[in-house]
């Protein structure tokens, strides 16, 4: 069957298709460990929250309302003008309801904003998207409709103790010209962890405007929900920021909500693309997080509920990897927020992706870290030596799946 160039773009298998496919079959699979995907933990106190909540709103008639019916192309519109006086009322952020777009899931709304931005231009010029540093999260990759639109640079790697380490935006090296579209960065970064500091962010901010192009935050493990982040930082937005966020990384992965905070000439942009493309978005998940914005409830469990136990599960998986793992060219990624660990193994004789092959095979899940190496023209070693590990497993299936790794990890640096 002959397909279109844009069918043959989007019929290749990505990494971020692996991924989805590893954690469906993972889950499918008796006694597989994994510790690949990004399904977020079923924290029990919110299951428990979204059971009570969901007879309530099935008592008061939300549930079926939002079942039976199609919201605009914006979005739901109760949610999103209470979401906005929210976000106003505790960041004092000037936005309205004309600031804010919902799309079926984050990874939409990205595919909506980089070809909205970034590719072939009305006068035939290429532009792209400029990621301040690699890694970066994978479903960014292969989300262009024209090929080559994005470009990264090397972070700087700050030595830590205890085998630690962090990665910096090495500003020296950022190139922007007439070919940048737009500068995109995600806080906390999926896959390592990473926090941008809000000297960083400051200095995007001020790249961004003075080279009139939009600075794209991608928040999905963020301030002010879920609060999956380990570090005090300045939650930021202004009229040249596109603040994404989601209801995922709350525990509602299947809801498919993601969130997009920018000026009203983006958001009228995306409301017209939801509508030529999906009609309208989902209504269930704006539906519930209305629900819980009404009774104070988003950010009290955000933070009380989800950030303490995904911290504490993070210390814990440190823990073990580095009680497993005792080589000195093993290390960690300071854990700053998000749900994955990102590990170096410096030196390593093979690939990650072989590694990932040899722990597949004994039942154990990651992602190896060469799919996140997003826009990056020349080879680099370190790409190769590095694994995104999810920590929110049980303690039991943690420690099986670190201590295969140990022993792999072992194997590798002893055999080759």
């Amino acid at each position: 069957m002959q397909f279109s160039k844009f069918g043959e773009k989007f019929n290749q298998y990505s990494g971020i298709t692996q991924l989805m496919d590893d954690l469906n079959d993972g889950l499918r699979t008796p006694g597989a460990i994994m510790l690949g995907g990004g399904n977020p933990a079923a924290i029990p106190a919110m299951i428990d929250y979204f059971h009570q909540a969901s007879q309530e709103m099935l008592t008061s008639g939300e549930w079926i309302q939002a079942l039976a019916n199609y919201d605009g192309p914006q979005g739901k519109d109760a949610f999103v003008k209470a979401l906005a006086a929210l976000l106003k009322e505790t960041y004092g952020w000037e936005v309205s309801e004309k600031n804010i777009s919902l799309t079926n899931g984050s990874q939409s709304g990205f595919f909506y904003l980089f070809n909205l931005l970034a590719g072939t231009q009305p006068d035939g010029s290429h532009k792209k998207i400029l990621l301040p540093l690699a890694p970066e999260y994978i479903g960014y990759g292969d989300a262009g409709i024209d090929e080559d639109i994005f470009v990264s640079y090397h972070p700087e790697i700050e030595q830590l103790d205890n085998r630690m380490f962090k990665y910096h935006v090495d500003f020296e090296q950022l190139k922007i010209d007439d070919s940048i579209a737009a500068i995109c960065a995600s806080r906390p970064t999926n896959p390592t962890g990473n926090v941008l500091t809000d000297e960083e962010i400051i200095k995007l901010d001020k790249l961004a405007r003075d080279n009139h192009i939009p600075l794209i935050i991608d928040n999905a493990y963020g301030v002010p929900f879920p609060n999956i982040i380990f570090e005090e930082v300045t939650p930021f937005w202004n009229e040249n920021t596109i603040l994404c966020m989601s209801l995922s990384k709350l525990g509602l992965p299947g809801v498919r909500c993601g969130i997009v905070i920018a000026n009203e000439a983006i958001t009228e942009a995306l409301t017209n693309m939801n509508g030529i493309i999906s009609l309208a978005p989902g209504s269930v998940g704006p539906a519930l997080a209305h629900h819980m914005i009404e009774k104070g409830d988003l950010l009290r469990l955000s933070e009380e509920v989800i950030k303490p136990f995904y911290q504490q599960k993070s210390q814990r998986a440190v823990e073990l990897l580095q009680e497993a793992i005792t080589d000195p060219r093993f290390r960690i990624h300071k854990p700053e927020g998000a749900i994955f660990l990102w590990l170096w193994f410096d030196a390593l004789p093979i690939t990650t992706m072989e590694l990932y092959q040899r722990l597949k095979a004994r039942g154990v899940l990651i992602v190896p870290g060469e799919y996140f190496f997003i826009g990056q023209e020349d080879e680099w070693d370190h790409a190769h030596q590095c694994l995104r590990m999810n920590y929110v497993q049980d303690d039991e299936m943690m420690q099986k799946g670190i201590q295969i790794i140990a022993e792999e990890v072992q194997k590798a640096y002893q055999q080759g």
